[in-house]
């Protein structure tokens, strides 16, 4: 077992998603995919949309997120990795009825966009990441295992 290990929050706008302490986690940044291992150099950097998974003691625990930044920093000899995401949701908490309202509300919104009129861009390109966020990230962990 290692001995050292990493604090790991994740916290969206509603509320604190995880907080852990894990042996890994790897993460979606806008310059690619990062896994953090204790001792890390502090960052901080832009979270893309994607699949954050923590691994403590041989099982995974994956969270499909979307938007937002991480920060990482050594606290009294600790590394912690804090993620602001705008969205976030466990693996387990994807049902396929919420892949389905996922994929209509991305369908709507397409619709919607059709409209150029009415649209707040902002709000459809953030409703439209969530969707495809959701619906992607449960297909990718359909068949693996993880921690529920």
């Amino acid at each position: 077992m290692n001995t050292k290990q990493l604090k790991l929050k994740i916290i969206t706008p509603e509320k604190l998603i995880l907080e852990e302490i894990v042996d890994q986690v790897t993460l979606p940044t806008k310059e690619g995919e990062i896994t953090i291992l204790p001792d890390h150099i502090s960052l901080v950097s832009r979270l893309a949309s994607g699949d954050v998974v923590a691994y403590v003691n041989e099982e995974y625990i994956p969270m499909a997120v979307a938007g937002g930044f991480i920060e990482i920093k050594k606290n009294n000899n600790i590394t912690e990795v804090a993620i602001l995401a705008d969205f976030a949701e466990h693996v387990n908490d994807l049902s396929y009825d919420k892949i389905q309202e996922a994929k209509a509300r991305a369908e709507e919104l397409k619709k919607q966009m059709e409209n150029k009129d009415h649209v707040d861009f902002e709000y459809f390109e953030a409703e439209l990441e969530r969707s495809l966020t959701r619906i992607k990230i449960a297909d990718k962990w359909r068949t693996k295992k993880y921690r529920k």
